[in-house]
């Protein structure tokens, strides 16, 4: 069995779908296979992989099925197969699934069990207590409890309010009028217009209600890891997010990452992750609280994200540990990423007019004159006309969104405060 012998299913079409085609493709020069519903603007005209698309196939009725003859049919002696899901939903499914697939892959997802704990963030957090590590003061509340929900409040105003997964099936596919990812709350009424509004929708599940940790996008940080099937950590990324998006369906993304090194942070996160026996892919999201010099944890994704290529501007490749750990069974120590880089989903003048503090301003100003720069879609080796238009439109238009949605966060607290 060769080290390439494997074929890499890639399951969704969004920017973490193409980063993750384009991190096979830097690193093995094969086509995987993408599989989805239809194909968004990031994946489109693009020759890096072959598509499968599947009517229905985020829906649990018919996803089992159609991914299990996909694999039948690909199956071959000395062959891995490789099923790396790009949202939520998909790793959710495969985790509900696997034992009809378990045999004819080569990687292994984290227990029914265990994901209903991160998913459930009342349990999540109970396990973060029980594990030595902070969170923000929450609510969680069902769908009859949303009116009532803040008389149980111990803490003030501001306050985040989102759906306990918004990357869900159920919210991404609701609607009511100013549907958000996230949303930022000075006062009750604002609360209370939000519920009646979503009382609208067939939205049913529970709302996690926060305490807003001070400061503004550059507070929050984000790791990136992959474990190996005996639940060790093989390779992790941190991240300070310089600056999130702010239109309604992605409010709350990131939007620009610098990558930097924190043995402190790594080895407290590394050792939660192993006591948990949790395996393969996490995306875990933090905030500095500054008042406390406490990092805040606030949730662990079981995908790699969309912002997860500002692993590749800090050198390493998260998407090869995985394959190279399946192929060949290496068991190398971990890797700590230890460079300083940019990557930025938007463009460079949105960065110059948006991320004020003058240190980080700086930082990117130099990281651009030192080339240490990475955009997931601007892929030279990926490049046609029908490419370039539509990635550019795509690309630019967050210039656009940026001028009708940004606002300050630190300011709407300051104000807060004062009022």
């Amino acid at each position: 069995m060769t080290r390439y012998d494997v074929l890499p299913i890639i399951l969704g079409s969004d920017e973490n779908a193409y980063g993750n085609v384009r991190l096979i493709h830097e690193s093995y020069q094969i086509k995987p296979l993408l599989l989805c519903t239809r194909l968004l603007t990031p994946t489109m005209n693009s020759k890096l992989f072959d598509l499968i698309q599947i009517d229905r196939f985020d829906h649990d009725s018919v996803f089992p099925g159609a991914l299990l003859s996909i694999l039948e049919k690909n199956a071959a002696p000395n062959r891995k197969l490789i099923v790396i899901p790009c949202s939520d939903y998909y790793a959710g499914m495969m985790t509900r699934h696997y034992s009809k697939f378990k045999g004819l892959i080569g990687n292994h997802f984290i227990s029914e069990a265990l994901l209903d704990t991160l998913d459930t963030k009342d349990k999540f957090y109970k396990l973060c207590e029980k594990h030595g590590l902070d969170y923000p003061k929450t609510i969680v509340c069902e769908q009859h409890e949303r009116e009532t929900a803040l008389e149980q409040m111990d803490f003030q105003f501001p306050i985040v309010v989102k759906p306990e997964n918004s990357n869900a099936y159920a919210y991404l596919h609701c609607q009511f009028e100013g549907k958000k990812k996230v949303f930022f709350f000075n006062a009750k009424d604002e609360y209370l217009s939000m519920v009646q509004n979503m009382k609208t929708s067939d939205y049913k599940g529970k709302l996690i209600i926060q305490e807003f940790i001070p400061g503004g996008d550059s507070s929050m940080r984000v790791i990136n890891s992959y474990s190996d099937d005996n639940g060790k950590v093989k390779m992790m990324c941190l991240g300070q997010p310089v600056l999130e998006e702010y239109a309604p369906k992605t409010l709350g993304n990131y939007a620009a990452i610098i990558s930097r090194s924190d043995m402190e942070i790594y080895q407290k996160v590394k050792a939660f992750l192993e006591e948990i026996g949790y395996i393969g892919f996490s995306n875990i999201d933090m905030k500095y609280d500054s008042r406390t010099g406490k990092y805040m944890m606030f949730e662990i994704n079981p995908r790699l994200g969309r912002s997860s290529f500002f692993v590749r501007s800090a050198g390493l490749n998260m998407i090869a540990a995985l394959i190279e750990n399946v192929v060949s069974g290496t068991d190398a120590d971990c890797v700590y990423s230890d460079q300083t880089a940019l990557w930025t989903n938007v463009p460079k003048v949105v960065l110059r007019k948006y991320v004020t503090e003058p240190e980080l301003s700086a930082e990117i100003k130099q990281l651009y004159k030192q080339k240490k720069v990475l955009t997931t879609l601007w892929y030279k080796r990926d490049l046609n006309l029908k490419r370039i238009l539509k990635v550019s439109r795509y690309y630019f238009g967050h210039i656009k969104n940026y001028k009708r949605y940004y606002f300050n966060k630190r300011q709407a607290v300051s104000a807060e405060s004062r009022g």
